[in-house]
């Protein structure tokens, strides 16, 4: 047992030294951090006390991300971990822990929102692209329609249940902006070092605007 987690070995408020008296137990007992990085999935389990185990993250590259404000969630890849507020060594070594922040696909969330409001938030500029597009086979074409949602061909019940949720239809000049870029800005609420999963949620409102500066900040 070399790592614990009790205070014996630490002094006391005086600065005086605590006198040890017995021995290190098992529930004192600590481990090295898992330190999961950005990847192909790669998980393992850890027996614990009790005869419990643990999932322990070494690698993920997808998890589940929720729209508090829509009540959804969708699996989404991890892109890149932009901030965190430990340490910008966990950030150049792309390192997911609770509370980092992470740059995720758009793609499920514009087809979820394509699908339940009809409006669709593409980048309009695809000049560029289409160059690239024509160059693919068949089969590609067919991959990249698949995912995608045509509105135009929805049935009249479904027009009318968009246009009832029209009505009380939000969403913030940010969120819908990285929608069109196809990165959205979430943070993870997970433990992937304890549960084996990089869960999180889309930032919004005023916490999005928050790490929104602190990213302009560090570009500066």
């Amino acid at each position: 047992m070399g790592i614990v987690r009790s205070r014996l070995h630490k002094r006391k408020v005086s600065g005086g030294k605590t006198k040890i008296v017995r021995k290190r137990r098992k529930h004192e007992l600590g481990r090295l951090p898992g330190n999961t990085k950005l990847g192909v999935r790669r998980v393992t389990s850890v027996r614990v006390r009790g005869g419990h185990y643990k999932v322990r993250a070494l690698r993920l590259d997808t998890a589940n991300f929720s729209w508090p404000s829509e009540a959804i969630s969708q699996r989404a890849r991890i892109l890149d971990v932009v901030y965190n507020a430990t340490s910008n060594e966990l950030v150049r070594t792309k390192t997911l822990v609770k509370n980092a922040i992470v740059t995720i696909d758009a793609a499920p969330f514009k087809h979820w929102y394509a699908k339940h409001y009809g409006v669709e938030n593409d980048n309009k500029k695809k000049n560029s692209g289409k160059a690239q597009v024509q160059k693919k086979g068949k089969a590609g074409k067919k991959k990249a329609e698949g995912k995608k949602f045509d509105i135009h061909k929805a049935s009249a019940t479904l027009k009318r249940k968009w246009a009832f949720r029209a009505k009380t239809r939000k969403i913030e000049k940010a969120l819908e902006d990285q929608l069109k870029l196809g990165r959205l800005i979430a943070k993870i609420t997970a433990r992937p070092g304890q549960t084996g999963r990089a869960d999180g949620a889309i930032l919004e409102g005023p916490e999005l605007a928050f790490y929104m500066k602190k990213l302009e900040k560090k570009k500066n």
